[in-house]
């Protein structure tokens, strides 16, 4: 009787990590954009902000840049197959990126931050938005930056830094 109840078990116990086993080989990761999204990039000069309208408006918040003297703002709109699917805003004002994912479709960009001061390059970190159910995911970071450093915005489709989408950086790039 013992011999067919370990029997019994021994065969529950190993369909149930085969059943298991499988589940976890079939979830699907996350795809990567291919090919990656188009993007659309836009500097103001926040000497003469504040600023709103025009290039700045998009379909989900639209985007307000403060005044700060001698500061470069960017907003990097990412678009997939003719969907609005994120977008990356620098405000030298309060030294503040904001990182919004506005499609759900289990896919993320990841964007990574650092600026050149004092002879110096200081890298911040890379960043994204949360990957949640909502309509719009947001991340905001707020940065202690020199006035006046040049800050590299760099968009990626991968982890680790991987698969360049598009870049704001150097005297191209926000200065705060």
């Amino acid at each position: 009787m013992r011999t067919t109840i370990g029997r019994r078990l021994t065969g529950l116990l190993t369909g149930a990590f085969l059943t298991a086993g499988t589940l976890f080989a079939t979830a699907a990761p996350a795809q990567a954009y291919d090919p990656d999204p188009s993007v659309s990039t836009y500097y103001r000069d926040t000497d003469t902000c504040p600023c709103s309208g025009g290039t700045l408006t998009d379909p989900f918040d639209g985007t307000y840049f403060a005044h700060d003297a001698g500061g470069t703002a960017v907003k990097m709109e990412l678009n997939d197959a003719g969907w609005f699917i994120g977008k990356v805003e620098f405000h030298p004002n309060d030294e503040k990126l904001w990182v919004y994912d506005t499609k759900n479709d289990g896919d993320t960009f990841y964007v990574a931050v650092g600026y050149s001061s004092g002879g110096s390059y200081h890298d911040l970190g890379t960043f994204s938005a949360p990957g949640t159910s909502e309509t719009v995911d947001l991340t905001v970071k707020d940065f202690d930056i020199p006035d006046g450093a040049y800050v590299d915005i760099t968009v990626y489709d991968g982890e680790g830094r991987a698969d360049l989408i598009a870049a704001a950086r150097g005297t191209g790039g926000a200065v705060a």
